[in-house]
This record gives structure tokens, C-alpha cells and sequence, in this order.
């Protein structure tokens, strides 16, 4: 055990070094191209960094350390936003990292009150509790909540049909808690420990095999809608010509539904890159509802869409559309949650001249936020009645409350378009990809994920890959996805759980502050 110990002691004394191993160990656990699975990582990665923090009694060292750790970690799982941006890639990293810092400010905050290990078992409470407070607001960019990392892996990660990305998040920050107490505690507490974590391990693991046991019955009567998802691979950094591009969507939709004759088809983020709906383009509505109307299947695209708004003009809209082949009306839905500067400066709305900070892609910037979880309701051939789905724009995806809002709604399956193209062949996508995936176990909804330089995929309810388009490739897909009607508990109650560990949060820093009082009397 002497190396060990002389490990951990290097460690705890360590400034630079242990919160380094943290935030290289936390960036590399992220998911980045497929054939990279270092996932477990995250179940050790806060070790070293809070080893490091055992015997810091100064605010700002502590802080140093911190964000020493947490840049590292954002620098390696979003490095690729600079090549969408670079001033909003540079941007998203630093503040990122300095919004990371502050759950570990209320571990100091607790550790000095009452101690090193009261503060390690306050941790998980005050780390999930934060991360949900965040992305309650209108800077946030929640994209390393930090059970994203395990996204991948699907036959452990299946009880977030109960918990949500949050449980997921608390069950690896109590395994790094475990770890180092197994590592720094006496004989008989590092026994206690490693039960705590076999268990940890098992219990996922079991229920994963539960759920997929149950699986075989209700398959034999699920419900199916065949779906043809365009990915058409063009690179928005290149020269885009609107009516080249319109005509592209429609020579490949009309192949795809001579040979498989789709219930709907999906064009991609922005697809439809003009308001469509304005009287300036009423030709271009005519062209495509006649197309839908020979092929007899319905269109859901993206969409940039103009209405009157309340302080201007007109408004403009990242959205989609959804025509059917019955000449209905048309049916939108405006993205809700927006990338912080890059489509919309937080808080615009009250600080009008921070109107000059947004990184414009698409050439556009500026959006208005949608305000309603809207339903996308595809009535099918020969009176079959009418399904209701849910459609999800891109970032959206990591909003898991957004989601579940959509499927308590009545959404029988999940749809996102997207546009990755800004990222080149960075791993970029596939994290995004990734953490669509979360959004299907979590409520127990298949997912058409269609892209346009890519990955588009077809996801079932347990996160599982039914069919996919490599990236950047000219192709389309046709797959039948799972219908599903029932509620999963997280879909019910999608906040119970970081709603919980606010409240705890709160008592664990009222209990600290009596034990201070305590001591001090």
C-alpha cells in the first residue's frame, strides 16, 4: 500500500497536476467519434481534483485549481464550436468553464463550515442542483451536464427512464465520492465503499436487462410509421443557392418515395432556408405543395419563418414546417431554446444593445424564441387515424425537461433536424448525436434524427440504433419507427429528482452553518 499512499499524498499536495489529470479525465469521457469509448473515465475523473482539494483552506486557490480543471475539460469536449465561430467557440469555453466552477465554490463554502467529508457527501446534492438551476436560464449552454459522458453507453444508462440525465449525473459524481473515500478511509470504511460501488455497478445493469427482457412481449404489438429521413450533404460553408437546393430536397424525396412510399418525409434544420409561408414566395409553396400532393406523402422541414412581433415589425424564426398531402393548413413550430449568441444574446429582451454580441452562422442572427411545445400532427393514409409527434431543432436535443414537455403532450415519437455541417469532421456531431440518444430512454420514444451533412439515424425507445446515414454522404433512409403511447416516470415527473437535490443542497449548507456556529461556540 506504500505507493498508493504516496500517491495520494502527491496528489492532495498536488497544485497543478491533479486538477490537470481531472479535467483531461472529464473531456476524455465524453463521447467523440464512435470507435473512441472512454466513458468510464468519468466514474474516477473528479478524483484526483478533489484529492488536490483535501487540505486547501484559501478561496482563490482553490478557485485556480478548479478552473484549471474545468477549462481543460471544455477545451477537449468543445474545442470544435470554434469551427463554426471562432470568437463563440473561444467564447463558450471560458465562460462554460467558469460556470463549471461554481458547484465546487459551495464545496468550499461547506468544507470549511464542516468539513472535508461532510463536503464530499454534499457534493453530488450541490453538483446536480446546480446543473439544473443552469439550465433553467437563458446563458446556459448545458451541454456537459455531466451525464451526457455516459450517453454511449447504452446497457448501463437505461434507468434514466426514472431519473433523467440528472440520476445519471448523481450516480457517477457518489461512485468518484466512493473512490476516494475507498482510497484515503480505513480498513473497514474502504469495505463499506467498495460494496457501495460493486453495487453501483450491478444495479444499472440489471435493470437494463429487465427492461430489455419486457421488451420482447410489447414489440409483438407495437405500432410503426414509415419515415424517410433526406440528408442532402450540403456544406454550409460553401455558396448556397436557394432554388438549387430546393430542387436537390425534392429529386431525392421523389426517389425515395417511388421506392418505399414513406408516410412522411424530413428535410433537415433550415432546409427551407426563407419564410416559405410570406406572399413574396407563393410560387415556391404552390411548386412544393404540388409536389406533396403527387407523391401523396407528408414534408416536415426545417424552416425560417417571420411573424409580427411585439417591439418590431416582424420577427424571425428558426422552425419547421409540416405539409401534408391533403392540402391542409400548414403546421409550425419555432425552436424555443436557442444556442446563447450564436442564434440570440441571452437576455436581449431587457439589455437591447447587447444586440451587436451575437456570432451569426447561417449568416443569420438575431432569432426570436419560440414560446409553445407544438405537437406536429400527420394524419395517415386511408383513415387511419392521426398520430401526434414531437419536433425537436438541433440544440434542443439537450434540454431534457423541453423533451418530456413535448411527450406528456401526447408526441408518439421523436423527430429532430438538425444541421451539423458547421463543425467539419469534428467529433462535434457525433456528441450531438449522442446526446440525442439520452432523450429516447428518457422517455421511451423512438427518434428520426435527420441531418444534413449528418449523422441522420433512427433511434428505438432504449436508444438503440435502428438505421443510419454516415456522415457526409448523399443518401437517404427509410425506416419504420416504433409508435409508443405509454409515459415513462421521468416523462411524468421530469424534475423530481434535481428539484430534490436543490432542497437537500440547501439543508446541507444550513446544517454546515449551525456546525460552524456549534464549533465556534
Amino acid at each position: 500500500m506504500a505507493p498508493l499512499s504516496q500517491t495520494i499524498n502527491h496528489l492532495s499536495s498536488s497544485r497543478f497536476l491533479a486538477p490537470m489529470a481531472s479535467g483531461v479525465l472529464l473531456g476524455l469521457s465524453f463521447p467523440s467519434y464512435p470507435f473512441i469509448r472512454l466513458e468510464l473515465l468519468a466514474w474516477i475523473a473528479l478524483v484526483p481534483l478533489l484529492l488536490s482539494l483535501r487540505y486547501v483552506e484559501q478561496f482563490g486557490e482553490l478557485l485556480r485549481r478548479v478552473y484549471l480543471t474545468m477549462l481543460l475539460f471544455c477545451v477537449i469536449s468543445l474545442w470544435w464550436v470554434s469551427l463554426a465561430t471562432l470568437s463563440g467557440g473561444v467564447l463558450t469555453v471560458v465562460m462554460q468553464a467558469c460556470f463549471m466552477t461554481i458547484p465546487m465554490m459551495f464545496f468550499y463554502v461547506v468544507k470549511k463550515m464542516a468539513g472535508y467529508r461532510f463536503a464530499l457527501f454534499a457534493l453530488p446534492f450541490l453538483w446536480v442542483a446546480w446543473e439544473w438551476l443552469y439550465m433553467q436560464q437563458e446563458l446556459s449552454f448545458g451541454w456537459l451536464t455531466l451525464g451526457n459522458s455516459q450517453a454511449n453507453l447504452n446497457s448501463m444508462i437505461q434507468y434514466a427512464d426514472i431519473t433523467g440525465v440528472w440520476g445519471i449525473s448523481f450516480w457517477l459524481l457518489w461512485f468518484n465520492v466512493l473512490f476516494l473515500i475507498a482510497l484515503t478511509s480505513n480498513k473497514q470504511e474502504r469495505c463499506r465503499s467498495l460494496v457501495c460501488m460493486i453495487f453501483m455497478v450491478i444495479a444499472p445493469l440489471l435493470y437494463a436487462l429487465s427492461i430489455f427482457s419486457a421488451e420482447k412481449n410489447a414489440s409483438l404489438n407495437a405500432h410503426y410509421l414509415r419515415v424517410s429521413l433526406v440528408q442532402p450533404n450540403i456544406d454550409p460553408h460553401e455558396p448556397y443557392d436557394i432554388n438549387a437546393a430546393m430542387e436537390h430536397y425534392s429529386s431525392m424525396s421523389s426517389d425515395v418515395i417511388r421506392v418505399h412510399k414513406p408516410d412522411l418525409i424530413i428535410w433537415p434544420e433550415t432546409a427551407i432556408l426563407f419564410s416559405i409561408l410570406d406572399p413574396l414566395y407563393v410560387v415556391e409553396l404552390n411548386q412544393l405543395r404540388s409536389s406533396i400532393e403527387q407523391w401523396q406523402t407528408a414534408v416536415l422541414s426545417g424552416c425560417i419563418d417571420t411573424a409580427k412581433g411585439e417591439k418590431q415589425l416582424y420577427s424571425l424564426y428558426n422552425g419547421s414546417i409540416l405539409l401534408d398531402a391533403q392540402g391542409g393548413a400548414p403546421q409550425l413550430y419555432h425552436k424555443i431554446h436557442l444556442v446563447p449568441f450564436g442564434e440570440r444574446v441571452p437576455y436581449i429582451d431587457y439589455f437591447p444593445w447587447l444586440g451587436e454580441a451575437s456570432f451569426a452562422l447561417s449568416g443569420i442572427r438575431g432569432w426570436e424564441k419560440g414560446d409553445e411545445t407544438t405537437l406536429m400532427k400527420l394524419s395517415l393514409r386511408k383513415d387511419k387515424g392521426e398520430i401526434a409527434f414531437a419536433n425537436i431543432i438541433c440544440y434542443e436535443s439537450i434540454f431534457p425537461s423541453l423533451v418530456a414537455d413535448f411527450v406528456r403532450k401526447g408526441a408518439r415519437m421523436l423527430t429532430l433536424i438538425t444541421n451539423d455541417g458547421w463543425y467539419s469532421t469534428s467529433y462535434g456531431p457525433y456528441q450531438h448525436l449522442a446526446i440525442g440518444r439520452l432523450r429516447c430512454i428518457e422517455n421511451r420514444r423512438a427518434m428520426a434524427r435527420c441531418a444534413n451533412t449528418g449523422v441522420t439515424v433512427v433511434f428505438d425507445r432504449f436508444g438503440r440504433t435502428l438505421a443510419e446515414i454516415p456522415w457526409w454522404q448523399q443518401q437517404t433512409l427509410t425506416a419504420d419507427v416504433p409508435l409508443e403511447s405509454k409515459l415513462a416516470f421521468y416523462t411524468r415527473y421530469p424534475d423530481v429528482l434535481p428539484k430534490s437535490a436543490v432542497g437537500v443542497s440547501a439543508l446541507c449548507l444550513i446544517i454546515a452553518f449551525i456546525r460552524r456556529k456549534g464549533s465556534a461556540w
